[in-house]
């Protein structure tokens, strides 16, 4: 037996069927430098294809003397996606990079078996203080990779691809769309692009890849005759186009992909598909066994403790 969300849809005719299967607004939450917008997991949903955690950094105004400060910590089995709208971070990593991240660089960390990093703003920044507008997304990596090493890669702004036509312009981080390709290799098929669309304008999201989402950043767009403004993520039916339209300028992100072969457990900065593992990951930052950072050895986030079990995390497909 199947059940189907909505009506089954009419031969040639996309309108029969609603293309939003979710939506969802995130709670903000103010962590003292900066707020934050959690859009994944969350209770109506935890994944996209491979996305599993998806995060809106600020729009933030740092004075002088003021700056973000995530102390060295620890991920497994997962890779980050760090990216930047308006100001700048310095990543350091257990592998010993040192590199800055600017407005539309796509930075790729692989923690595979394990890797720390630290995320700050740089002395030299906190002299003119600065804003900071962002993304970190959370990419679950296939079983096969969870325990690859580690690895670090950087793509400057130039070296993305990106697509002028009329009133949409795209910048594409990552996977392959209207025939054009990221430098960037993913474990597996991932999609994820900025957008920009003008007032009036309209995009359709093709079905090309099995699960979809859109982020809105700014401006207000409309799907299904439904309005959206910035802070809301909607996740599209499988299997179905959705036309955007954007009721005045809007910057928007569509990510997505292929979903894991299998369910997903979080908790805190880990993500594997054993529970066993992330046991051990907390065992192993409890007892210090993970490499350090280089350049910021002084200071860590400790484990956190009483913060509960694990969570399982599934997209759109369902496993016994």
């Amino acid at each position: 037996m199947s059940w189907s969300p909505c009506p089954d849809p009419v031969l040639g005719d996309e309108a029969a069927c609603d293309a939003i299967e979710t939506v969802i607004v995130p709670r903000a939450v103010d962590l003292g430098e900066m707020e934050v917008r959690r859009a994944l997991p969350s209770v109506k949903r935890q994944m996209v294809g491979p996305f599993i955690f998806f995060d809106q950094m600020g729009p933030a105004e740092f004075l002088t003397d003021e700056g973000i400060d995530v102390r060295p910590h620890p991920h497994i089995n997962l890779a980050t996606v760090t990216y930047l709208l308006d100001g700048e971070i310095l990543h350091r990593d257990s592998l010993g990079t040192e590199q800055a991240i600017r407005p539309g660089a796509v930075n790729w960390m692989k923690a595979g078996s394990g890797i720390v990093h630290s995320e700050r703003t740089s002395d030299d920044l906190r002299k003119t203080g600065q804003r900071l507008f962002g993304l970190q997304t959370w990419v679950a990596l296939p079983e096969a990779e969870e325990e690859t090493p580690p690895d670090f890669l950087h793509y400057a702004e130039g070296e993305i691809p990106s697509i002028t036509d009329g009133k949409l312009s795209m910048h594409l981080i990552a996977g392959s769309l209207h025939g054009v390709s990221s430098p960037l290799r993913t474990a597996s098929e991932t999609l994820y692009a900025d957008i920009k669309l003008g007032g009036g304008g309209s995009y359709q999201v093709e079905a090309s890849h099995e699960e979809r989402a859109l982020y809105v950043l700014t401006g207000e767009i409309e799907v299904d005759g439904d309005r959206h403004g910035p802070g809301t993520l909607l996740v599209i039916h499988l299997g179905i186009p959705a036309m955007v339209r954007a009721a005045r300028d809007s910057r928007f992100m569509l990510f997505g992909g292929e979903p894991m072969e299998g369910p997903r457990y979080i908790w805190w900065n880990f993500v594997s598909s054993r529970l066993e593992r992330i046991e051990q990951a907390k065992e192993e930052w409890r007892r210090g066994r993970f490499e350090t950072v280089p350049g910021d050895e002084e200071e860590f986030i400790p484990l956190p403790e009483g913060k509960g079990r694990p969570r399982r995390a599934v997209g759109g497909r369902s496993f016994d």
